[in-house]
């Protein structure tokens, strides 16, 4: 088994009620915001049901250990996790994780490969570009615009009860004065809590107590006591040499392989190509790789060299004007 292949389906779990949903649409007014009633009837065309997986055997980590050495202890917990749901009617539950580095370093690449690991779904809340709380947990119906949160909306129009959802730069989040951008995060990282979490536009309870939590961050000091009290942290550092080589390796195999031209280009790098791609932090890597099978194919090409290979970040900054 491959480290992209879903862990087995369990069962099913109900994360909201859709009798509550009938009530809930029944007494609506006929003033009503329209799009709260066109979602409750959504709910009820979806249903309440979502499945539930957990694994039979342990999936195939090497890859990931190969390819994310700078990881290596996070991949040691999710895996003792796992390995406590075989042989039982457990589900996935993984404890809600910090991540805690340097940008650039591939947290978020991490977190997404987890993902794509335990194959439940993957919701996704950038919170450096985030002022409201109404964000996660939705804004009153009674407000002009007003829509459900991310939290909801992963659940709702997801097939998973336990998805991953990745809080992306956690310690970038800005209040306003009036609503804090974490609020939520405090019920929802709860179990006892999070399994009546009500979204503020939806006014119904969903049970969210099987999400997989996973945040980034790089300074823990911006982060509330209360909150890295709730998530198992994670220092991570940037990888050595050898490591951004496995990393580059690892990417580029991921980037060929996932395109039809890719079969065009070897299924490795040639040494030189790969140093001077080792020297880039993790998350240049890819914008480099993509260019460099680009300028390998302009020139007639089907090998990608070390002269392919530029430090994009340059660029960006001249852009930009720094």
């Amino acid at each position: 088994m491959s480290a992209n292949v879903a862990i087995p389906i369990a069962g099913f779990k109900d994360v909201y009620d859709v009798t509550d949903v009938e009530k809930a649409l029944q007494e609506l007014s006929p003033t009503a915001n329209e799009a709260l009633r066109a979602l409750y009837e959504k709910m009820l065309r979806l249903g309440g049901q979502r499945f539930t997986v957990k694994p039979s055997a342990l999936p195939e980590m090497e890859r990931l250990f190969e390819g994310l050495p700078n990881f290596t202890d996070v991949l040691e917990d999710i895996r003792k996790h796992l390995a406590l749901c075989i042989d039982s009617n457990d589900s996935i539950e993984l404890p809600p994780m910090l991540l805690l580095g340097e940008p650039g370093i591939g947290k978020t690449y991490f977190a997404r490969k987890i993902a794509e690991l335990l194959g439940t779904g993957f919701g996704f809340v950038p919170m450096s570009s985030l002022t409201a709380g109404w964000v996660l947990s939705g804004a009153s119906s009674q407000w002009k615009n007003a829509k459900p949160g991310k939290v909801f909306d992963t659940f709702l129009n997801g097939d998973y009860a336990n998805p991953v959802i990745v809080v992306d730069e956690l310690d970038k989040a800005s209040a306003d004065g009036q609503y804090d951008p974490l609020g939520a995060l405090y019920e929802l990282l709860e179990i006892d809590t999070a399994t009546r979490f009500i979204d503020e536009f939806v006014e119904l309870p969903i049970d969210a107590s099987g999400a997989v939590w996973l945040a980034t961050a790089n300074e823990p000091g911006r982060i509330p006591e209360p909150l890295l009290n709730r998530l198992t942290v994670y220092e991570i550092e940037a990888p050595d040499a050898e490591g951004s080589a496995r990393i580059a390796a690892s990417i580029y195999r991921e980037m060929r392989n996932a395109h039809d031209w890719g079969r065009q280009f070897p299924e490795t790098l040639d040494a030189a190509a790969l140093d001077k791609l080792a020297s880039l932090p993790p998350r240049e890597m890819r914008r480099s790789i993509q260019s460099a099978f680009g300028n390998a194919k302009l020139a007639g090409r089907s090998e990608v060299g070390a002269d392919d290979i530029h430090d994009t970040r340059a660029g960006r900054k001249n852009r930009i004007g720094f």
